[in-house]
């Protein structure tokens, strides 16, 4: 497959990928065990660039009879690679692949006429271990070291060729690789990476070399679960009581008193709950809802809420979803429980509802919070 053919298919797959997570972009990340757990695949392309020994080349052909020697070289080709690998963890993944370099060469004239020229191309498969450093939700850090298995072919032509006994040469070789990046998180599956790698090369003729690849990959995490929107919450209907005409039975004893209904509502700070940005519930925040579970021992829940709220800081856009994926989360934690997911609810106000001055680092404080409201009855 010639190379622009390559690289029309690696964009299709790309455009592919991208507009089929566009309507996707708008999700609460609500797994982030899946995420950190995840196969993923991906493709790239970029630049390759290299250095080739001119004063070595030159210095052989004046040893050879040139009086004088003209030098031309191409150190640049198009690169790229394709990729999949599986997630370790949160911070690391382990990466395999196939890559092509491109091809690189030089032409030399020389005094007494004549001329040497030469061409060489590596492509090859690599095994990395992948670190990557969260900085953000969506932006991390990458650094990767491992090493490949690259094959080099090389192609000479000319009237010069005395000191070459194979115009065809390739060598097979294993050598080290080491890369460092950074990625963009479009949605929990598909992320850009922006990346320079060194590959350390032997270029079939006993020299030794560094090609540096720089690259822009889309990579795509597969196996997501489906992601269910939050139903808006509707009250249940109350019963028509309808009034019978009073009976006086003298011997019947009176009836038992009905079950009460009754509402609790409970406001967790953010702080409590989940990390600064995050939406993944922390310890002490799993401690503090089951302390609520503890007390709504012995009450039939009909009905849960839970609520988010952000103070002003950021974007309205950004407080909304990020109030409806801690919603989420606690509702998440309460199923874990043991509590009918149908009868739990969850709702994101984002920074519309403060309970105080957002002007203040106190006030935004209590702005941060999760109300958790329990409807029901107790017997």
């Amino acid at each position: 497959m010639a190379l622009p053919k390559k690289l029309a298919t690696l964009n299709l797959f790309a455009c592919a990928l991208l507009f089929s997570q566009m309507a996707q972009a708008d999700e609460p990340w609500t797994n982030p065990e899946w995420a950190d757990t995840a196969w993923y695949i991906g493709a790239g392309a970029g630049r390759a660039n290299t250095t080739i020994d001119k004063d070595r080349l030159v210095r052989g052909l004046m040893e050879n009879g040139a009086s004088s020697v003209t030098f031309g070289s191409t150190e640049r080709d198009t690169a790229y690679k394709l990729f999949m690998g599986k997630q370790l963890s949160k911070y690391f993944a382990v990466e395999t692949g196939y890559f092509d370099l491109g091809k690189f060469g030089f032409n030399a004239s020389t005094t007494p006429p004549g001329s040497i020229n030469g061409e060489v191309g590596f492509r090859g498969f690599n095994l990395d271990l992948l670190g990557q450093l969260p900085l953000t939700e969506r932006f991390s850090l990458l650094g990767r070291v491992g090493a490949h298995y690259t094959r080099a072919d090389a192609h000479f032509s000319g009237n010069r060729l005395s000191a070459i006994t194979n115009v065809n040469p390739t060598e097979k070789k294993l050598n080290a690789k080491v890369g460092v990046g950074l990625e963009y998180k479009f949605t929990q599956a598909l992320a850009l990476r922006g990346e320079a790698e060194r590959y350390r090369v032997n270029d079939a003729v006993n020299n030794r070399g560094d090609v540096d690849f720089f690259s822009l990959s889309l990579v795509y995490k597969f196996g997501k679960p489906a992601y269910a929107r939050p139903v808006a919450y509707a009250a249940p209907p109350v019963p028509r009581v309808e009034q019978a005409p009073a009976v006086v039975v003298q011997s019947a004893p009176p009836p038992p008193p009905r079950p009460q209904p009754i509402s609790e509502k409970v406001t967790f700070s953010a702080e409590a709950l989940f990390d600064f940005d995050k939406s993944v519930v922390k310890p002490a925040g799993r401690q503090a809802l089951d302390d609520l579970l503890n007390k709504l021992q012995g009450m039939n829940t009909e009905v849960m809420i839970t609520v988010g709220h952000t103070d002003s800081v950021g974007s309205d856009d950004y407080n909304q979803k990020l109030s409806i994926r801690r919603a989420e989360a606690v509702k998440a934690y309460l199923v874990s429980k043991g509590i009918d997911s149908s009868r739990v609810y969850t709702e994101g106000k984002g920074e519309t509802q403060p309970i105080a001055d957002n002007k203040t680092s106190e006030g935004r404080a209590k702005n941060r919070r999760v109300t958790v409201e329990v409807v029901g009855s107790r017997p």
